[in-house]
């Protein structure tokens, strides 16, 4: 240092702080005691590469960045400074590297160290044998007394930096299990909530297979009662068809029987006389007692005809109106049951509906108005 840096040796010497205080544990240790691991990866590299002489120029290298600040400390400063903060400052990465860059730039020649090695040696011995012993113990008592004091220090730093440590893990702990206890309620509740979203899901389909049978049910029972329905009006229908063909065949026969009776009476000259030609009775001057028994015989016969087949036609006339009421009838009990299957339809569709949108908790859909089909008129 009194070559490289002649300043930071006076001052050193001005405190009375040797390399030894320093520089011991960095030679000993190859900078692994204190600094951190990509300096000391860097260090390694470049003492498999140049030798032993790259830790003299690492140590200037430390010595000259941090020249500033070591002649403004004193002699306790500088201890702290060398064991605390400057192995902070190569925490990163970047400036190790400026550092080596700067080791690598120091040229101390190899015959110059031994030189000051076999002169260390010669004055050692010489001072060693000069020196009075009350001096040499007081010196090393002093050695002595500076090294306990620089270990005391290290240690109250290391149980400071420990029980910082263990604050810092204990409250990392403290958070971590309070994180834990969380997610572990979070994890229950959601797993109480899949298992009741599950069981409602079951629920659901139950009611939804429920449902559907209930609605299958109906539907099978609609068809059926159309079907029968159906088929009924169909049969009147044929019923009715069946009494106009007779009905029609019915009037047919009686005016051709009418036709022939018309024929016979007028070809009677008797029968003409009391009856027109359009079979109206004519109002004569011929009393009761000019007819014969043979004419009134004939008439009360043909009355007696005549009034069987009036009753026989109003009776025919009343089974067709009583068929179309009774069509008319299973007409609208049809559309009555077209109104129910419909109504069934809706209701199963708005449950179902209601439901899934009750599970998936949304607001259930407002199910579409049942359209109701026109009634026939009677």
């Amino acid at each position: 240092t009194k070559e490289q840096l002649p300043d930071l040796h006076g001052h050193f010497s001005d405190l009375n702080l040797e390399a030894h205080m320093y520089a011991s544990q960095w030679f000993l240790t190859l900078f692994t005691a204190k600094f951190p691991l990509c300096m000391v990866f860097h260090i390694i590299d470049l003492l498999l590469c140049e030798g032993l002489n790259i830790i003299f120029h690492v140590a200037l290298a430390l010595l000259k960045t941090s020249k500033e600040d070591l002649l403004q400390a004193d002699f306790e400063g500088a201890l702290k400074f060398f064991r605390v903060q400057l192995p902070k400052r190569y925490r990163a990465e970047e400036n190790a590297r400026r550092l080596m860059e700067q080791a690598c730039n120091i040229k101390v020649p190899t015959k110059k160290l031994k030189k000051y090695e076999k002169e260390y040696q010669a004055m050692r011995e010489s001072q060693l044998q000069q020196e009075d012993p009350m001096d040499r113990y007081k010196r090393e008592n002093r050695r002595l007394q500076e090294a306990s004091m620089r270990l005391e220090q290290e240690n109250d730093d290391l149980a400071h930096e420990l029980v910082t440590s263990k604050i810092a893990l204990r409250n990392d702990l403290d958070q971590a299990e309070d994180k834990a206890d969380v997610l572990n309620k979070e994890l229950l509740l959601t797993k109480q909530r899949l298992v009741e979203t599950e069981e409602e899901k079951r629920k659901q389909e139950e009611e939804t297979a429920q449902l559907k049978e209930v609605f299958r049910k109906q539907l099978e029972k609609a068809e059926y009662e159309i079907k029968k329905t159906t088929a009924i009006i169909a049969e009147y229908k044929q019923i009715c068809s069946q009494l106009s063909t007779r009905l029609e065949k019915q009037q047919a026969a009686s005016k051709e029987e009418l036709e022939v009776v018309k024929g016979k009476m007028m070809a009677c000259k008797h029968c003409s006389d009391i009856f027109s030609k359009e079979g109206a009775l004519k109002v004569a001057a011929i009393s009761r007692e000019d007819q014969g028994i043979e004419l009134d015989d004939e008439k009360d016969s043909l009355k007696k005809q005549l009034r069987e087949m009036e009753l026989e036609l109003a009776q025919t006339k009343l089974q067709l109106v009583e068929a179309k009421c009774k069509i008319q009838e299973l007409e609208h009990q049809r559309g009555a049951l077209m109104n129910e299957i419909q109504a069934a339809k809706n209701s199963w569709f708005s449950k179902t509906l209601n439901s899934i949108k009750t599970a998936t908790g949304t607001q259930p859909l407002q199910p579409p108005q049942a359209t109701q089909p026109p009634k026939e008129s009677t």
